[in-house]
């Protein structure tokens, strides 16, 4: 997709006729010219996989001449499901980090995209995080979390995984995009009428959310944010990091030519329960914050988030004044005139920890499947910490949910916040 969106193809040899697809094709890419040939746009990043199916079979497809291949880096056993396993593979990964990221003019931070309910993406993909954050203590990190949903289940210790994962990214992540596989099967099938939705499909909406979220990075706008902007005007507390993203508009492909979305429909879209692309309801909590990135043609007087918030005021929290922050870019997607992202901090994102809390302690109270993590040399004591650390996390969130303008004059919120 972002290949489409800069003109470049299945190769990464620029072939658009956009003046505006080039200036900022850096973020993602480094520039690499030979002499007599075009000048070639590589990607900037590293696939890890700890067994090397996954990978062989990037390296096999189409896009297999697009990355460096020394960017790959596979195990050979695979993880097992096993949090616990993979950290051999650490030092060798960082130094191809280290490669890439010497290549930025200026580097603003990573990007991870990681499963939480296997091996590899929770527990190598957490150490991984916890060491970047030692490398570069001054930069983003972001991460894209597939989270275990309660109708898509892979493997039996999921729960395990995703709550030792969880305690990691309450601790070094800056941003956690969360989205699971039920709320994204839900659109495909729902909305798009497919009617046995592939991984294929299913990636597309990640890829949609995830190109949303970099637009301001990637395009001039009339609006600009970045990563950090982006940062510091959803998280209002270190440790409520983790954002609920939206896209619109999403709609079955035969119904296009009937569609005429206007941008109060894509507005009232974004904030909607089944344009979520995580399976949690924004009804049984409140928004902090949120921030909504329109794309294509569209004026600065257009958008009516202003009105919508009036109009739903009881779903957003009243002790943060002007909590949407809105961003605009002229480029739309690919095939689409106009759409709108958004990513919201809201306190129902409890009801995902809460769900995976309730499988974790069941399994955990009886100590099954622990011989698994403990055989890899964990501490039972990880388990625990895991645990009360994501109680802690879900009371926050109750906490600013229910949290008033009358009950603060400053003192009594650090007074709750202190003890």
């Amino acid at each position: 997709m972002l290949l489409a969106e800069h003109g470049l193809d299945q190769s990464g040899i620029y072939k658009g006729n956009d003046a505006l697809q080039l200036p900022r094709v850096g973020v993602y890419f480094n520039e690499i010219e030979q002499p007599g040939s075009p000048t070639k746009y590589v990607p900037r990043s590293v696939q890890i996989d700890l067994e090397a199916g996954v990978c062989n079979r990037i390296r096999g497809g189409p896009l297999g001449h697009l990355f460096r291949p020394d960017t790959y880096l596979t195990g050979e056993s695979g993880a097992g499901n096993n949090w616990a396993k993979g950290s051999e593979l650490v030092d060798s990964i960082l130094e191809i980090v280290r490669t890439q990221a010497e290549s930025c003019d200026a580097l603003q931070g990573f990007q991870m995209i990681h499963s939480l309910g296997g091996g590899t993406g929770a527990g190598l993909g957490s150490l991984l995080l916890s060491k970047l954050r030692e490398e570069f203590p001054d930069r983003m990190l972001a991460t894209f979390s597939i989270l275990p949903a309660p109708g898509v289940s892979e493997t039996v210790v999921e729960p395990y995984n995703a709550l030792l994962s969880v305690h990691q990214l309450v601790e070094n992540s800056d941003l956690t995009i969360c989205l699971d596989n039920e709320a994204l099967y839900d659109i495909t099938a729902r909305t798009m009428k497919v009617k046995q939705p592939a991984f294929d499909d299913l990636n597309i909406l990640v890829a949609q959310v995830m190109c949303g979220v970099s637009t301001s990075l990637r395009f001039p706008g009339q609006l600009n944010g970045d990563l950090r902007k982006l940062a510091l005007n959803l998280i209002p507390f270190p440790r409520l990091h983790f954002l609920m993203p939206s896209y619109a508009p999403f709609y079955n492909p035969k119904d296009r030519a009937f569609q005429r979305i206007s941008v109060d429909d894509l507005t009232r879209a974004v904030f909607e329960h089944r344009s979520l692309l995580v399976a949690c309801d924004p009804r049984f909590g409140r928004y902090l914050t949120a921030a909504t990135i329109f794309r294509g043609k569209i004026s600065s007087r257009e958008y009516s988030v202003r009105q919508l918030q009036t109009k739903n005021s009881n779903q957003f929290v009243e002790w943060i004044p002007d909590n949407v922050s809105v961003s605009l870019c002229s480029v739309p997607p690919v095939g689409q005139q106009q759409s709108a992202t958004c990513l919201a901090n809201s306190t129902s994102i409890q009801e995902i920890f809460k769900r995976t809390l309730t499988q974790f302690s069941a399994m955990y109270k009886r100590r099954a499947f622990l011989h698994w993590y403990t055989g890899e040399g964990m501490d039972t004591m990880e388990f625990s910490e895991a645990e009360s650390n994501t109680q802690d996390l879900i009371a926050e969130y109750q906490q600013y949910q229910e949290a008033t303008v009358e009950a603060e004059d400053g003192e009594n919120v650090e007074d709750e916040q202190g003890e």
